[in-house]
């Protein structure tokens, strides 16, 4: 994907980030120590992931970001070249570490989130302060867990300062964060399955069960609705037409970072003008490349010319 200067702007929050440790065991062994095959340490945090995800597609964003501590600091030097715009303020306390634990035998992952330090309401101020005018006239992407001191309706609110400035907010969280900012009706949420099911209160066991709640909620509080279904895909439900990408076949290392990834390929073609349907093929793309990588790696760019053209779009009747 060629940078354009049709290109809206893009700003990322994450306030949030974390350090991700991944090992990769072939088994693991009760009350022993084992040994890893592989062991990554990358920068983490979902607005930071579809950060990295832009910067690999060509197309430029801010990326505000809230870092403390020597954890921190390391984060901030491991994303040197990955984002091109990284606005870090800084705070007291330790940046989190996340960690990601794969066994290849039986294939099983396991993922085990740290606590970040607690974000005063000055702080909160200052990192968005920097996010609506980067964000002005174009897309800001409000995605992943909050820190202690942040209220649950900071998404929200900020959806609704988003449309005051003329800007289009794209939400990626879940729960009780998720539905106060469905109150204002953002531009983009992308809940995976099992996300959509606790927002609905029940099982969604087929793709046309999927898609009857992805239109509903569209139809009530958002203009788009992208489901993302692991191996079968993703949904993009809209005001124009309802779209299916199957994913093409690539071997799963892991699935950290992949829904970022997803996220990153929708707002990158939205951002250039592109139909919906490209929208959701680049996204499907970008989320089938980073599975195939290891840790909390993002795809390449070569992964894109290779699978694009094996992203399968399927026009799905209303």
């Amino acid at each position: 994907m060629k940078p354009s200067q049709m290109t809206l702007p893009i700003a990322t929050l994450t306030l949030n980030p974390c350090l991700d440790v991944s090992y990769e065991f072939p088994t693991l062994v009760p009350d022993q120590k084992v040994r890893a095959d592989h062991t990554r340490f990358d920068p983490g945090g979902n607005g930071i992931n579809v950060g990295r995800a832009l910067k690999r597609l060509g197309v430029p964003a801010t990326n505000c970001v809230l870092l403390g501590g020597e954890i921190g600091l390391l984060v901030e030097r491991l994303l040197a070249g990955q984002l091109d715009n990284l606005v870090s303020v800084r705070l007291a306390g330790e940046t989190r570490i996340n960690c990601t634990i794969l066994e290849k035998e039986p294939r099983v992952q396991y993922e085990l989130d740290g606590s970040g330090p607690e974000v005063s309401r000055e702080l909160l101020q200052n990192v968005t302060d920097r996010l609506l005018p980067a964000a002005r006239g174009g897309f800001a992407v409000l995605t992943g867990s909050l820190p202690a001191g942040v209220s649950k309706e900071v998404y929200g609110n900020l959806v609704q300062t988003l449309h005051q400035r003329q800007s289009r907010a794209v939400v990626d969280t879940r729960g009780a964060v998720l539905n106060h900012a469905l109150t204002y009706h953002p531009f983009l949420i992308k809940p995976n399955r099992y996300e959509l099911e606790l927002h609905c209160g029940h099982k969604l066991p087929t793709l046309d069960a999927v898609l009857a709640e992805a239109r509903h909620l569209q139809e009530e509080s958002v203009t788009y609705v992208c489901v993302s279904l692991g191996g079968e895909g993703a949904i993009l439900v809209g005001p124009e037409n309802s779209y299916h990408a199957i994913a093409p076949h690539v071997s799963v290392r892991s699935t950290v970072g992949a829904g970022d990834a997803l996220v990153g390929g929708l707002v990158a073609a939205f951002a250039q003008g592109k139909s919906p349907a490209e929208a959701l093929r680049l996204g499907v793309c970008c989320g089938s490349g980073t599975v195939s990588k290891p840790g909390t790696k993002l795809f390449h760019r070569d992964d894109i010319d290779r699978l694009l053209p094996n992203v399968e779009i399927h026009t799905l009747d209303r």
